[in-house]
């Protein structure tokens, strides 16, 4: 079944199990099914008008006739009100269990295949809240394979079928729709939904600490993506106030490998070092190995930053390769750009430039259609797209081809300003001037500086608006 077709069927309701009509055919089917008379499955509490009247579909049943109905005819309560075996729901809760577990070793779409499944047999029992878990688990899938539309359709879907339920119930389907913005390249859209949600349980007084520490840990990254470091910071603090209140150890390895983000961008390296080795043990634990493949990820970044270029390939490889194996198209191509980052500078510029051609070549060709072409783009992974064309056009400029150099920047200017990535933004923005006034275009080249101080002087300030209130710890 098709993504499409799994969110229609959470659109549409169908004939619902306790209706009175279809409880009444499983009674009279039941009866029919025991040999019993009417008189035989009323008395002693009701008589046979009554279960005629019920059999007909005319009447709802309470739930103590129900119980007594459901005694005489030998099912359980649940079986006679719902239509579905007692044991069903515990059997799909833990096949669910199982799908997480594909999905947390194995291959996405090989995951997809179960959760879609389960999801059709969650939707014919009216399970709603296994209906739920199914589309949670597929969008985790989706997002992991790179299809980012499709996954934000799962979401939301989800997020219908809460509609009635606490808001800290709603959360993980709000930050799955967050992350699928943020992977797209949608950082303020992402940072809303993650602040505006924030705000909504503050004022409503629901200071659920699994629902807070979610939210603080997806916001992170787009804040840190967009410059906002002040805001970034002030996340990974209320986080790790909230940790010990957290006994869901893959939040509280979340929370680690978010946290390390910001200790490198205030130059803590040996503490985001450590910050990740928690979250990476914790993953191990878990069996985990996207996440654990993340935490290889980021401690390559922290091994570039602290100048440590041969321990940060291993690591940056390490990563590479566990997604890789599980077909995680989208979070491989933009550890590729990181890896491609590090051979340049360990002098390898060949060996970066046939890593990242081929994450960018078919866009091109494509007209930069992004998201499902398989590479990285304007609608998938548009900040590493970005990286991907700044990474070229400095290989282009050691080379001394100019002009290449020229057009991958732009090309890296344009997709990193619709992105609102302003932190990367003021770099670029040298870059480009830099090379404008070397060949001669001096105008230009101020006003690629005077765009580059802009994006500089006040990261993430005129694109965020007032921060989200801090709960009571």
């Amino acid at each position: 079944m098709h993504v499409e077709a799994t969110v229609a069927q959470d659109s549409s309701e169908g004939v619902r199990p306790d209706d009175p009509a279809e409880i009444g055919r499983r009674v009279l089917r039941l009866r029919g099914e025991r040999g019993l008379t009417q008189r035989q499955l009323a008395e002693p509490a009701y008589t046979p008008a009554y279960v005629s009247t019920l059999e007909s579909g005319k009447v709802r049943p309470s739930e103590t006739a129900l119980r007594h109905l459901a005694e005489r005819l030998g099912v359980s309560y649940e079986e006679l009100a719902t239509g579905r075996p007692a044991e069903l729901a515990a059997g799909l809760r833990l096949r669910l269990t199982d799908a997480r577990r594909a999905l947390a070793t194995g291959a996405p779409e090989d995951a997809a295949v179960l959760f879609r499944a389960l999801h059709e047999e969650a939707v014919a029992h009216a399970l709603a809240e296994e209906r739920t878990a199914a589309l949670l688990g597929l969008g985790d899938c989706l997002l992991e394979s790179g299809e980012l539309t499709d996954a934000r359709d799962c979401f939301a879907a989800a997020e219908r079928l809460l509609a009635d339920e606490p808001l800290p119930r709603r959360v993980p389907a709000i930050r799955g729709r967050a992350t699928a913005h943020l992977l797209t390249g949608e950082l303020r859209y992402a940072c809303y939904l993650l602040e505006s949600t924030l705000d909504e349980l503050d004022a409503a007084g629901l200071h659920d600490p699994e629902a807070l520490l979610l939210l603080y840990t997806a916001s992170i990254a787009p804040y840190m993506d967009m410059g906002a470091h002040a805001r970034a910071a002030h996340a990974a603090e209320l986080a790790l106030a909230l940790a010990p209140r957290v006994s869901d150890p893959a939040l509280v390895a979340g929370m680690h490998r978010g946290v390390a983000r910001t200790l490198i961008a205030e130059g803590r390296i040996a503490e985001a070092d450590a910050s990740l080795a928690k979250a990476q043990e914790l993953y191990r634990q878990l069996h985990i190995r996207t996440e654990l493949a993340h935490c290889h990820w980021m401690r390559g970044y922290v091994h570039a930053q602290d100048g440590d270029l041969e321990q940060a390939e291993r690591e940056l490889r390490a990563a590479r390769s566990i997604l890789a194996s599980k077909r995680a198209a989208l979070f491989t191509e933009q550890v590729e750009v990181e890896l491609a980052d590090v051979l340049r500078r360990r002098g390898r510029a060949a060996e970066a430039q046939a890593l990242l051609r081929p994450l960018l070549t078919s866009a091109d060709e494509r007209d930069g259609a992004g998201e499902g072409t398989g590479v990285l783009g304007a609608g998938r992974g548009a900040v590493h797209a970005g990286g991907a064309h700044r990474l070229l056009g400095l290989i282009a400029e050691e080379r001394g081809d100019t002009e290449a150099a020229e057009e991958h920047y732009c090309a890296a200017l344009s997709l990193l300003e619709r992105s609102s990535a302003a932190g990367d933004l003021a770099d670029l923005c040298r870059l480009l001037g830099d090379l404008l006034r070397r060949t001669g275009r001096v105008e230009a080249a101020m006003d690629a500086y005077r765009t580059g101080l802009g994006h500089r002087a006040a990261p993430g300030t005129t694109t965020l608006g007032p921060a989200p209130a801090t709960p009571p710890m």
